[in-house]
């Protein structure tokens, strides 16, 4: 099973890794993902993901392993930034192969919202105001907890 987990610091492009993934897994049967971008919101001129890496990359590690625990697949790829991001620009990248595509689809759903709530990232927004601290949102929890065993 090849696994590609990267905590970054600089922006990507999801088309290039996406491709390289499924190069990289000729025989899955379908390769599902899921990318997140910075809202287009217009009072938000700015998104802050702070991480200590010590932490995170490990906890992603982590976190790579309970998916591929839970399911059957051929690959797994989680890409996450970090740092000042501008409107439009993708902050996450979750791609699962599979040899069957229920697989894929919920391996990429279980990791999103883990990392959505409860994750190792702490993200604050500018708004001409200045800056807010975001909490993941009520829903973010729920859809977590639907996969609790």
């Amino acid at each position: 099973m090849g696994r590609d987990v990267q905590l970054l610091t600089r922006g990507f492009s999801p088309g290039k890794a996406l491709g390289l993934f499924a190069k990289a897994h000729p025989d899955a049967g379908g390769i599902a993902s899921f990318v997140g971008k910075v809202r287009p919101d217009g009072d938000v001129k700015v998104l802050e993901l702070i991480s200590y890496e010590r932490l995170t990359l490990p906890g992603m590690d982590k976190l790579a392993d309970e998916v591929e625990g839970r399911w059957q697949l051929d690959g797994l790829l989680i890409h996450h930034r970090t740092g000042h991001m501008r409107p439009g620009a993708p902050i996450v990248l979750v791609a699962a192969a599979a040899r069957h595509r229920r697989d894929a689809f919920e391996a990429v759903d279980f990791a999103m919202d883990h990392l959505k709530s409860r994750s190792w990232f702490w993200k604050r927004e500018k708004r001409a105001d200045g800056w807010h601290w975001i909490e993941p949102r009520e829903q973010d929890h729920d859809d977590a907890k639907r996969w609790d065993v």
